[in-house]
């Protein structure tokens, strides 16, 4: 069983992963403002495990998604009561994925990942590319 304690949160001043800034512009003549987030690239990997014929995916724990179930419960403040909430409220399924933050190439690092995430190894001349695409993280505060 999982054991998530000691939650809380205060002001992000400084990150490596994100970077929060308020963005203006004029749009057909009316002035707007909208938050964004800069993050890293990030590089995701579809697993199929053809020993067994299906897709592997990560369970992992994400803050944010813990946090969004607390707020969503009126949890509003620097602490989470976590005894009225579940740890499993902040697990999902998803891609074994990781971020660009080193320099070497997109494969090298799914290469990794899949060994950090999945522990399987794989040869880079394995792997094939599906697409590229450019994430759009925002916070929903447009004025």
């Amino acid at each position: 069983m999982e054991s998530i304690t000691n939650v809380s949160t205060k002001p992000l001043v400084d990150s490596p992963y994100i970077k929060p800034l308020r963005m203006e512009y004029t749009q057909n003549g009316t002035k707007k403002t909208w938050d964004v987030i800069i993050s890293h690239d990030s590089v995701a990997i579809l697993v199929h495990n053809i020993t067994r014929n299906v897709f592997v995916f990560v369970r992992q724990f994400r803050p944010a998604v813990y946090l969004s179930h607390a707020l969503s419960q009126g949890q509003i403040g620097p602490t989470i009561d976590c005894k009225a909430l579940a740890p499993s409220t902040g697990f999902t399924y998803e891609l074994c994925a990781g971020i660009i933050d080193k320099e070497k190439s997109v494969i090298d690092i799914a290469t990794e990942e899949l060994m950090e995430e999945c522990g399987y190894q794989v040869n880079a001349d394995c792997l094939e590319e599906i697409t590229r695409c450019r994430l759009a993280i925002v916070t929903w505060s447009g004025c």
